[in-house]
């Protein structure tokens, strides 16, 4: 890989040695960030930018792709109410679902039935019965292959609720100050990041994210939030947009398309550079342009899904395993990494087998 980016792309003087410095392995300023943020997604400028991301992240990653899982095992009117969730309580729609344990279970078996599944997500409602989750856990890690890791998404929780996560299975957290918490949300920023400290304290991997990314969100918001990440030390990074919900109150801002998303992620890439924690970065949800502007995990889901309207989104938004691979393989992956960092090659031999 060449550390200088070349003369004969007609690109802003600023924009080039810049980005010749992230391909030599600097991370860019805040300032850098925004001004990369500022030009529009079709321009060459945004596209030079998810090139270089998507090298840097290939280089840094081995090429090699993340599969993870997410299962969303119960919802009710959620008091975060958070403005771009289906489950927020001021405008939910959505019904009140419970899985028992023994659909918990074969729907993990499920995920984990081809035994490329890195990390199984159990998320749940910002309040959650911490007794209720420890014995999901306990019976899930003894139900799936020893090398899934388990990984939970919910609300702000303590010290010594993550180390009973902790004893019970639980590898890692996903949690994120979101994008404009406490105007868009009902949460205190503040708890959120208490929370991160709490993961990082605990001996969890910290999940992080750039979301839920809307029209109206600033360079500056998303440099803002996106920094968090590498400043907390995050395990991933990733970027999703939100997804428009007719029902949602912010409805009325739409959506971001797939190719902003990109040139969004490729800022997270670059970015964590600076981050030396950060294993993988994902997108959400599973795309192309995703994959080829720096990200190297996609999501697959089942259950309930804060950005579908369905009652299980395998149905309807949510991707599966198998689909998984062959958008990776399509984008140029060789390798799947599973969760106790071995690898499989990603052949097309290996793609079909699953869809015979």
């Amino acid at each position: 890989m060449t550390d200088k980016i070349s003369e004969n792309i007609f690109l802003p003087e600023r924009l080039k040695n810049l980005l010749s410095r992230t391909m030599a392995g600097s991370a860019p300023t805040r300032d850098d960030c925004v001004y990369m943020l500022s030009f529009e997604d079709t321009s060459v400028e945004a596209g030079v930018i998810r090139a270089v991301a998507n090298t840097v992240s290939r280089k840094r990653f081995n090429n090699e792709a993340i599969i993870l899982g997410q299962m969303g095992i119960e919802t009710f009117a959620c008091p975060a109410n958070c403005r771009f969730c289906v489950f927020g309580e001021g405008h939910t729609k959505f019904p009140d679902t419970e899985m028992s344990i023994e659909e918990i279970i074969e729907r993990a078996e499920t995920f984990c039935s081809g035994k490329d599944l890195y990390a199984l997500f159990l998320m749940t409602m910002h309040e959650f019965e911490i007794d209720r989750l420890l014995d999901i856990v306990k019976n899930v890690r003894k139900a799936i292959d020893s090398r899934t890791k388990i990984v939970v998404n919910i609300g702000d929780f303590d010290e010594n609720q993550a180390r009973e996560l902790h004893k019970a299975g639980v590898n890692g957290a996903y949690h994120v100050c979101r994008l404009r918490e406490g105007t868009d949300t009902d949460l205190d920023p503040d708890d959120r990041k208490k929370t991160f400290q709490v993961i990082k304290n605990s001996g969890l991997e910290f999940y992080y994210c750039c979301e839920p990314i809307g029209p109206e969100h600033t360079a500056e918001e998303l440099v803002d939030q996106l920094f968090l990440g590498v400043e907390y030390g995050c395990f991933q990074h990733a970027a999703m947009r939100r997804v428009f919900l007719p029902d949602s109150p912010l409805s009325g801002h739409g959506q971001i398309s797939e190719l902003r998303l990109g040139q969004i992620l490729a800022v997270v890439v670059l970015a964590s550079l600076g981050c030396v924690t950060t294993d993988n970065i994902a997108v959400h949800e599973p795309n192309l342009i995703g994959l080829t502007s720096g990200a190297n995990v996609i999501y697959t889901e089942s259950g309930a899904n804060p950005r579908d309207e369905a009652t299980d989104t395998s149905k309807k938004r949510g991707l599966d395993v198998a689909g998984a691979r062959k958008m990776f393989y399509e984008a140029g992956f060789k390798a799947i990494r599973r969760g106790d960092g071995s690898t499989v090659p990603l052949t097309l031999d290996y793609v079909q087998s699953f869809f015979q």
